[in-house]
């Protein structure tokens, strides 16, 4: 072999080398791409759907405050959530078999047209109605002097094309519409009688309670079901009444503060829970009672969604009693069966948990008066 030979075959061994090495970087390289990709569309691409969960249960004791409350119970009133969580690739296929999960999708959640931030404000906004009733029906059972305060207007949803869907937000307050005092949501609808597409209307508002003004020109709203004649102008708001229910002694007000929990199913938990801190003996005894419900003013309790996730919330936390509202069959043959649904979760999970079929604050507090002394 001459020198030229060995020269070529030199040159021949180190192409062969390098190649490889190139090939094996690239490979490596989009396989970490790959990854990534992966990783974002499991992770990071939301479905269109919630899952449902287990939440907490959590004492209300410490959300509820009256200046002439009652000594500190020896129990506790448990209110319970719902956890629900934005699905993922990943969570919507356990939730598909996961024994205590459930997916539904967004649509049966949001009202048409709602967003998902105006879903939330409508669930803070029905928090502080259920307070509300809630401290009413408290008072009036404690016999405790109450009355009813309007505060103004709360921005639910805007309509969209309308000027109040660039000006105004959810979670706003409406207090004046022109020199009219808008107090309920009628007066909002008052103040724009007679007015047409085209004219405008000043709107004095709080944000964050702030004060503020904006002119609008109202347009035309959307016609609805049983509309008939001329189109209506508006500003293309969804209006909602807020009120306060102020006793008439101040060392008697109720003041809840309950974070970010929102919705209207604490009802029933909120006015035990002020019930007990008006009288002088505590309906706890010692015991610790869960529960979920709407209440009314009147007292009555009224169903609820995911009593199968409190439940489980509640038998963590451990309580003795759970208080349920109880099964409704309604004319058009609708069945809501918050009371059996509790009970078949309970069994499921063996708790020795108590579930109490519920359906008014008396039914509660007889129930709580009959207990032994723990």
């Amino acid at each position: 072999m001459n020198e030229k030979d060995e020269s070529s075959i030199r040159t021949w061994s180190s192409d062969s080398y390098s190649h490889p090495k190139r090939t094996a970087t690239r490979r490596y390289l989009l396989s970490f791409l790959v990854g990534i990709v992966i990783i974002y569309l499991m992770f990071f691409i939301q479905l269109p759907y919630f899952i449902f969960m287990p939440g907490t249960a959590e004492e209300i004791k410490p959300m509820v405050s009256i200046p002439k409350g009652s000594d500190p119970e020896k129990g506790a009133l448990m209110l319970t959530t719902v956890r629900v969580a934005d699905a993922n690739l990943v969570n919507y296929l356990i939730g598909l078999v996961h024994p205590y999960e459930e997916i539904q999708p967004k649509t049966s959640v949001f009202r048409k047209g709602e967003s998902e931030k105006e879903y939330s404000q409508r669930q803070e906004y029905v928090m502080l109605t259920s307070q509300a009733s809630a401290i009413q029906a408290a008072y009036t059972k404690a016999q405790v002097p109450f009355h009813i305060s309007h505060e103004g207007v709360m921005v639910l949803q805007t309509l969209p094309g309308l000027a109040g869907e660039k000006a105004l937000k959810p979670g706003d307050v409406l207090l004046k519409a022109g020199d009219r005092d808008v107090k309920v949501a009628q007066d909002l609808l008052d103040s724009l009688k007679g007015k047409k597409v085209g004219d405008t209307v000043e709107i004095t508002f709080t944000r964050n309670k702030i004060e503020q003004k904006v002119t609008l020109t109202l347009g035309p709203l959307p016609q609805q079901e049983g509309d008939k004649g001329e189109q209506k102008a508006g500003i293309g708001v969804v209006p909602a009444d807020m009120q306060l229910v102020k006793a008439d002694q101040t060392d008697q007000q109720v003041s809840i503060k309950a974070g970010e929990i929102g919705g209207p199913s604490a009802g029933l938990m909120f006015s035990l829970e002020i019930y007990n801190q008006l009288i002088p003996t505590d309906i706890t005894k010692g015991h610790r009672i869960a529960g979920t419900g709407t209440i009314d003013t009147n007292g009555i309790v009224g169903p609820i969604g995911g009593i199968q996730h409190k439940i489980i919330a509640a038998d963590k936390e451990g309580a003795e009693f759970f208080f349920a509202p109880k099964d409704l069959n309604y004319p058009d043959g609708t069945k809501i069966q918050n009371y059996s649904d509790a009970v078949a979760r309970a069994n499921q999970i063996k708790t020795k948990m108590k579930i109490v079929e519920i359906g008014s604050l008396d039914d509660a507090i007889k129930f709580l008066e009959a207990l032994p002394q723990k």
